[in-house]
């Protein structure tokens, strides 16, 4: 598909409701309010499209955007590629759910997270915790350095109250991950979190809610998914 067919597709299938919704959690014009359902209809036509992706990063519009992670080719975006796009995600569901999981799935993931969670820029911050998040969910607890995720886990836990919004948010979440993901970490986990307690982050006009990481954690175990991993990051 070229770049035009691309863009005439997302527009056929936008639609007012979606796009309503998603201008409530963030999103500003251009786009067309586009589901992620029918979002991976298009990329099951692309697959994989590096150039083109980079394309549709840059057409500015949050729905090309959006499908440009998904199509872009983790192997192949550069560490300068996904710094950029990472300035670029003007909001978070760019940043975490589109940014953050290619940039976990390339080679550069630990590294620009470490970097990006100094960052001042809340959404370049934010996007650095979910990378630590899907960098625990996806390497085999001994591909990883527990030491440091501990260490992690201890900043999430200590900051989690200083930060607003999306930044607490993710640090919550990366406790959580860590908890889920690695065994050992389960029972660390659940203490942060008891003593953490609700983290208040500001969801705007949305119905969405912080997870409460022990009550979280309890229903993972229930379920006998301590320590499963995940297959990939991107959706």
């Amino acid at each position: 598909m070229t770049l035009d067919e691309v863009m005439a597709s997302l527009k056929s299938h936008g639609n007012e409701s979606t796009k309503n919704i998603l201008k409530k959690h963030g999103a500003r014009e251009p786009f067309f309010g586009v589901q992620v359902a029918d979002l991976k209809k298009i990329q099951k036509k692309i697959i994989v499209n590096h150039a083109l992706a980079m394309q549709l990063w840059t057409s500015g519009n949050s729905d090309a955007m959006y499908l440009a992670a998904m199509i872009a080719d983790a192997n192949s975006v550069s560490e300068a590629e996904l710094n950029q796009m990472a300035k670029e995600a003007y909001w978070y569901y760019l940043s975490e759910y589109a940014v953050a999981p290619l940039a976990a799935e390339s080679p550069f993931g630990l590294k620009l997270a470490l970097e990006w969670i100094e960052q001042a820029e809340e959404n370049v911050q934010a996007a650095g915790w979910v990378i630590l998040s899907h960098h625990v969910a996806l390497l085999p607890d001994e591909a990883l350095d527990l030491e440091l995720i501990q260490s992690l886990m201890e900043r999430a836990a200590r900051e989690v109250h200083l930060f607003q919004n999306r930044v607490a948010y993710t640090q919550n979440g990366f406790i959580i991950a860590a908890g889920t993901y690695c065994k050992s970490l389960f029972e660390s986990a659940m203490e942060m979190g008891k003593k953490i307690g609700k983290v208040k982050v500001d969801m705007g006009e949305t119905a969405c809610k912080v997870p409460f990481i022990p009550d979280y954690l309890q229903k993972i175990k229930a379920r006998g998914k301590v320590g499963v991993k995940s297959k990939k990051a991107k959706c």
